[in-house]
């Protein structure tokens, strides 16, 4: 089969190219993550590593032995910051967990396999002082848009005893990915973005997470927006696809973009915002969502 062009690759993945109200968009991020951070609690910048960008904000829970919400935000790893996505976290403060923003290192500076390293090592930091700020370790969650959605599920597939000997195999019990990207090698053929994230044949096969085994244990939930392109719809079949039992729900979520999907994860009204609830077991039986999905 041959090969779709460069401009068919760029059409389909450069979303801010394909989304004219995406200023718009960025704008209701930045004013409502501006909001977020007027909640009262906050601990900004810890530490999680020795480099400037491995940080975390943390928002501790209202009450102890509180689920743990970690997110990443996404810009293709090479763009965007924790705070700029910010606004997701007041939802799930109120509804009782504790929130974790994480930062990372962008490409072009370090590659995509150095950022999944610096992740592992953000998640072991929360799975050793979650519960100095009211967080249960055993609850860990994991939830990122786009690029943060891959890295998101990379970090339910990593081999966690293999990292450090006190960390538990399960220590990612569930992750939500919005948007995200399990199948690196197309990226290489976008020129928007190929120069930048620098894969070849094998790096974009070792951090494709459709290409990995399923993870022993754990939960992968998915959600795509119906008005992405085809690829991004793709991407979350394949996923589906490949690990099987692993994915317990897919949604698709109507006359929503690449962008604007995110918008529900953070609406207490959504089937996103739900989804994320019981991942965390803060949904009441009466509500329950979850099924395996077609």
């Amino acid at each position: 089969m041959r090969r779709p062009s460069p401009a068919w690759f760029d059409a389909q993945y450069n979303n801010r190219a394909r989304i004219p109200e995406h200023p718009s968009i960025l704008k209701h991020w930045a004013d409502a993550s501006a909001r977020a951070y007027e909640l009262p609690g906050w601990v900004c910048d810890l530490a999680y590593g020795d480099d400037a960008s491995e940080r975390l904000d943390v928002h501790p829970a209202l009450r102890p032995g509180a689920p743990v919400l970690v997110y990443i935000h996404g810009g293709y790893w090479r763009a965007l910051d924790k705070r700029d996505q910010s606004f997701v976290a007041p939802p799930f403060v109120d509804a009782g967990a504790m929130v974790v923003l994480a930062n990372y290192a962008l490409c072009p500076a370090v590659g995509i396999e150095h950022i999944v390293l610096q992740l592992v090592q953000a998640l072991a930091w929360v799975y050793r002082h979650a519960a100095e700020h009211g967080g249960d370790p055993e609850r860990i969650v994991v939830a990122g848009h786009s690029a943060g959605g891959h890295l998101a599920t990379m970090l339910l597939a990593c081999d966690w005893r293999a990292v450090a000997s006190d960390l538990p195999a399960d220590l990612v019990k569930s992750a939500l990915a919005i948007s995200g990207l399990y199948e690196l090698e197309p990226l290489r053929h976008a020129p928007f973005l190929a120069t930048d994230v620098r894969l070849d044949a094998a790096s974009a096969l070792r951090l494709s997470p459709a290409a990995l085994l399923p993870p022993p244990r754990g939960s992968l939930a998915t959600v795509v927006g119906g008005d992405e392109s085809e690829e991004f719809q793709r991407q979350a079949a394949l996923i589906s696809q490949a690990w099987g039992p692993r994915v317990v729900a897919a949604e698709r979520v109507a006359r929503r973009n690449h962008m604007d999907v995110l918008n529900e994860l953070a609406d207490p009204r959504s089937t996103t915002h739900r989804l994320a609830l019981q991942l965390l077991g803060l949904l009441s039986p009466p509500q329950r969502l979850l099924s395996a999905s077609p």
